[in-house]
Formats: C-alpha cells, structure tokens, sequence
C-alpha cells in the first residue's frame, strides 16, 4: 500500500484583511495606501496630537479609502509593497 503525503507550509498564514477607513477615521500612527491612487502615506504619532495643526492635509471632490497596511509608519518601501501585492492593491511608490 502507498502511504499517503501531505504536504505541510513551513509558515502557515491566517488570511487577514487590512483595515478600511476614511481620513477623518485616522487615529493611529501607521503606513497607510490610498486604494484608487495606490500612493503610501506615513502617519507618525506626531501627526495625530489633539490640538495642533495637521501635518496632512488633502482635498478632493471624491472621498478617498486608505487600507492600513503597518501600525508602524516606518515600515520599508519593500515591506509596504509585499503587504499591497498580498491584498491585491497597486503600489504607486
């Protein structure tokens, strides 16, 4: 009788899915992509103090959705990109 194989992932992942929100639904440090542009944005804790003027302003006539992709804003350009390709969303950086 031939035995059976099963083959074993070394790493196995639980699929995730990345948070989903607005820019005014920002409220922690991070990397965040803009899903139709694809463009990277780096929030660092100094961006969001209550209080002070924000060090990211943007305005369009569309609303913009932003996948967060790291908790850590200083995530590298070729960690960020492997996160995108992982959830299919194109890169623009």
């Amino acid at each position: 009788m031939a035995a059976q194989v099963q083959n074993v992932s070394i790493d196995p992942r639980q699929a995730s899915r990345l948070l989903q929100m607005t820019w005014k639904e920002i409220n922690e440090p991070g990397a965040y992509v803009e899903v139709g542009s694809g463009d990277l944005y780096r929030i660092p804790k100094e961006a969001l103090l209550e209080g002070s003027s924000p060090l990211i302003r943007k305005e369009s006539s569309g609303s913009s959705t932003l996948l967060q992709i790291s908790k850590n804003p200083y995530i590298t350009t070729f960690e960020a990109r492997m996160v995108c390709a992982e959830h299919n969303v194109q890169p623009n950086f």
